[in-house]
């Protein structure tokens, strides 16, 4: 192989073993299993639903633009243009659930563990903090009890604080 073809192939390499390219290979897969699920409630569930008030399946209902819409025994169109807005609203339905159960099992109860991890960072960064100052405060007074022993150090205890 060339150097160029090699170099390629290593890079490519490199890029399928990156974590975030799996991470997306398993996102598309748990998705493709969970539209599933989201379907099947749809088409389960809310569709009976909608069925008590109307037609049993959303994606019947549906409009004539250019009156009157006819249909052969297959289901195709024979004269008209019909509008599928129950298809679109089924769609809709499945998106709005899709998006409500990824934000409320997902997003939201991860946005509140780095917010508490955040908070807890925070806090033992200002701890940290705390004690640094405890103890540098600690050593200029150690500092200033040996310069007072040693008998020339009145002046630091009213003067500098530098160490």
């Amino acid at each position: 192989m060339t150097e160029e073809k090699q170099s390629v192939v290593e890079g490519f390499k490199a890029f399928l073993m990156r974590g975030n390219v799996i991470d997306l290979a398993v996102a598309v897969v748990i998705g493709a299993a969970f539209t599933a699920v989201v379907n099947s409630i749809v088409k389960g569930l809310i569709n009976p639903i909608v069925g008590a008030f109307g037609t049993k399946d959303l994606e019947k209902y549906r409009s004539c633009l250019k009156a009157p819409c006819e249909m052969n025994a297959t289901g195709g169109i024979v004269r008209g243009i019909p509008i599928l807005w129950g298809t679109v609203l089924s769609a809709v339905l499945t998106f709005l659930i899709t998006a409500a159960v990824v934000y409320f099992l997902m997003v939201l109860p991860m946005s509140r563990y780095l917010a508490r991890k955040a908070a807890r960072e925070a806090k033992a960064e200002e701890e940290q903090a705390e004690t640094e100052a405890a103890e540098i405060t600690l050593l200029r007074e150690i500092r200033d009890e040996l310069m007072a022993q040693r008998g020339g150090g009145a002046g630091l205890r009213s003067g500098s604080d530098t160490l």
